[in-house]
């Protein structure tokens, strides 16, 4: 089977509108997805960005709110900007490493994505964090125990790494199993296409 691997920030909004899709969108062209949660802070930086662009640059983070709130509905689902944006999802990124090495990975990312951008709770705050977990179906206490862990930290900036090592800029990002890079949630359909067609 093909794979893609779905690199993805808890503080993108973009990134929301892929994860609620990707995997029936995957199932459908059988290809398989890895994901890989990763931090956009350091690659900002080193652009000298101190937030999100789409704050440094209010026209186009005006656009994108109503570009986001377009294809949310044309989808089914709502879209509201959180209070304060972008949100801090470092211990969000670390229980998802958990999760997808314990298998509830997938359901908890795309409940803490709509908590977060459905219904604008603060995904720094453990109480909403653990209202993730409760609707992934995790355990209530030992992920929290997990995410401080020395191997899942070193996990998530070892992720990061990588994606600079590769040249990701932003979420989301699809790489293929040739190297073939597709940055954003318009490239998906191409992404998984390409997937495809890899001899």
């Amino acid at each position: 089977m093909a794979r893609i691997t779905f690199w993805f920030e808890f503080a993108s909004t973009y990134s929301y509108l892929s994860a609620m899709r990707i995997e029936e969108m995957a199932r459908k062209a059988d290809v398989d997805v890895i994901w890989k949660p990763f931090l956009l802070g350091p690659i900002f930086k080193a652009q000298d960005w101190d937030t999100s662009p789409f704050n440094i640059y209010p026209a186009k983070g005006r656009y994108m709110v109503r570009a986001i709130e377009r294809i949310a509905q044309a989808r089914g689902f709502k879209f509201r900007l959180p209070n304060p944006f972008p949100q801090n999802g470092v211990l969000a990124a670390r229980l998802a490493l958990a999760g997808l090495e314990d298998g509830w990975g997938p359901a908890f990312i795309r409940s803490v994505f709509k908590l977060e951008f459905a219904e604008q709770q603060n995904i720094a705050e453990r109480a909403t964090l653990a209202a993730a977990l409760a609707a992934a179906g995790a355990p209530e206490h030992k992920p929290f125990e997990r995410a401080e862990s020395p191997e899942i930290k070193s996990g998530l900036r070892e992720n990061t790494d990588e994606a600079q090592a590769l040249g990701i800029f932003g979420a989301p990002s699809f790489l293929t199993e040739n190297g073939e890079l597709f940055w954003g949630d318009d490239r998906l359909e191409q992404a998984l296409l390409w997937s495809t067609r890899i001899k």
